[in-house]
């Protein structure tokens, strides 16, 4: 019984992926884009072994919000002898984590602090590697929400740029939530704005990335230049427990 949940499990996946992909190439084709858009497929629903069938249908980048689940999956699968996926931490990291999970992942999405990009940089330097990461900026006033207030934007990247363990490559946001198609636009348009701002004020630092929209608002995001769609909801619908 368990062999054929997960072939039904698989088959399920494996048409939740491509009918997602396909979406995700409709939204960049209607908004004249010419670039890619990556999916990072977010995992934090499903236990491990479900999230290395979404490898298996294709989605290579794996996105988690707490670090104890990134670090559950990632041992199973090298438990299981299992190569990893592209891991992305899309959630916030306490500093007091840094050390554990750094060496997991490839990208961070969720830098919300210059301490935080302190303790990155000088964990990223004693194993002798750069991080990728994504400073998230909270632009719809939600006290709720993490993330740097974008009047805070010039001084982080004053104090972080010099940082030489992690390269930040963008921003990160959310939309605000059950906000409508065109709000979201308005809100992704200003994560656009700001980039946009930041990559003038320092053309020397390429920030070609932009990681916004998720299930829910993927479409409005890739219209105003999303680089990283954080889809998860969709990638699940019907499968078996």
């Amino acid at each position: 019984m368990q062999h054929e949940a997960t072939e039904k499990n698989a088959q399920i996946i494996a048409q939740n992926w491509l009918r997602v992909v396909d979406q995700v190439e409709d939204a960049r084709v209607a908004a004249l884009r010419s670039d890619p858009v990556t999916i990072v497929g977010v995992t934090k629903y499903v236990e491990a072994p479900l999230a290395h069938l979404l490898v298996l249908a294709g989605c290579h980048c794996l996105g988690e919000s707490r670090p104890q689940s990134l670090w559950a999956k990632h041992e199973w699968m090298s438990e299981h002898g299992l190569a990893q996926p592209d891991w992305h931490m899309i959630g916030h990291l306490q500093r007091n984590k840094v050390r554990r999970t750094l060496p997991m992942i490839g990208c961070l999405h969720s830098v919300d602090s210059l301490r935080l990009a302190q303790t990155l940089s000088s964990e990223a330097e004693r194993i002798h590697t750069q991080l990728p990461v994504l400073v998230e900026v909270n632009v719809t006033q939600d006290a709720d929400k993490t993330g740097l207030n974008p009047e805070e934007l010039t001084a982080f990247f004053e104090a972080a740029l010099p940082l030489s363990g992690i390269q930040i490559t963008g921003l990160m946001a959310m939309a605000s939530q059950f906000s409508g198609g065109a709000q979201a636009r308005r809100e992704f348009a200003r994560v656009r704005q700001l980039r946009d701002e930041m990559q003038q004020r320092y053309p020397d630092t390429p920030l070609s990335q932009l990681s916004m929209g998720m299930s829910g608002d993927f479409r409005e995001a890739i219209a105003e230049g999303a680089t990283l769609v954080r889809i998860g909801s969709s990638l699940w619908e019907g499968i078996c427990d």
